[in-house]
């Protein structure tokens, strides 16, 4: 019992501090964007990024936004909205995927530049990179993550060529550029999400065949695992395209980091570890207590 006890803390502290580290590289990453887009973003007039009732989200013309929600009175059962001035982006990746966002400023900058629905902003910028398909995938030399390599070179390269361009002409333009780039930084952004999901299956190997398959999540339309292999699994009903309510019994199995961050923030997934953990084996609350006391 003592080793398994010692395990699940191993596991508990990794998750939290992996959760961490993603959301001050998500905020710096986020950060990075807005202050190269800050001019266009300037010239656009901002964006709304999100308007879905109940959630809203905007991008003013200063780079602050402003979160909406909806919510029903207990008291009164009349429905009230709240808005919130989220200042940095190291706020805003506490409370929305940092992928979603990125994906939002792309949707948002093609409705406004009246784009063609198929995005393909992304892949432009891949050539103008000069980068093959091929040349995105795998690990480099000395464990360097091509794919992260092939995105911000990519990034940088479109970023030099559309300086040389000169300041947008107009709203119209600087949403045009700012859709490509909010494309790329949004496979930026996922392509980093997996390797964060790859770095702590590797550091839980040798844990995980202690606990075996542990069950994360297992709702109606959602299942997570953290497998006996280290490996997390996950099956889900994907949301019809039509009306955006989930399937009947289409259930798509994710097997690898970059299919789960499809459906999943990493965040999330460290966090429902934990709860799971200290749902299935309550001793790892108590045992962290009782570090902080003896630290304290």
């Amino acid at each position: 019992m003592t080793g398994m006890s010692s395990a699940l803390g191993e596991i508990a502290t990794e998750a939290s501090l992996e959760r961490t580290t993603f959301l001050a590289s998500a905020g710096e990453q986020l950060k990075s964007f807005l202050a190269a887009n800050r001019q266009r973003i300037k010239a656009a007039g901002g964006l709304v990024l999100i308007d879905d009732d109940p959630d809203y989200l905007s991008v003013a013309p200063d780079g602050s936004f402003r979160s909406r929600t909806r919510y029903q009175d207990e008291v009164t059962g009349e429905w009230r909205s709240e808005t919130e001035v989220i200042e940095s982006a190291a706020e805003l990746v506490e409370l929305y995927n940092p992928a979603e966002v990125f994906a939002a400023f792309a949707e948002a900058a093609r409705e406004q530049a009246g784009l063609p629905a198929e995005p393909t902003g992304a892949e432009d910028l891949m050539e103008v990179a000069g980068i093959a398909p091929d040349e995105t995938v795998g690990v480099g030399v000395g464990g360097t993550d091509v794919t992260e390599e092939g995105y911000a070179r990519a990034a940088d390269e479109w970023a030099r060529s559309h300086v040389m361009e000169g300041e947008p002409a107009n709203a119209e333009e600087a949403a045009s550029r700012l859709y490509d780039l909010a494309l790329t930084f949004q496979e930026r952004s996922q392509h980093t999400e997996a390797r964060l999901l790859e770095q702590f299956e590797s550091v839980v190997t040798d844990m995980s065949p202690l606990l075996g398959d542990l069950m994360i999540l297992d709702d109606e339309d959602e299942r997570l695992w953290l497998k006996r292999n280290g490996h997390f699994e996950a099956e889900v009903v994907p949301e019809r395209e039509d009306d955006g309510t989930p399937g009947e019994g289409d259930w798509k199995r994710l097997s690898s980091p970059d299919d789960l961050v499809e459906f999943y923030d990493p965040t999330d997934v460290f966090g429902d570890l934990a709860e799971a953990l200290a749902e299935s084996f309550p001793h790892v609350i108590e045992d962290e207590e009782d570090d902080s006391d003896d630290e304290a």
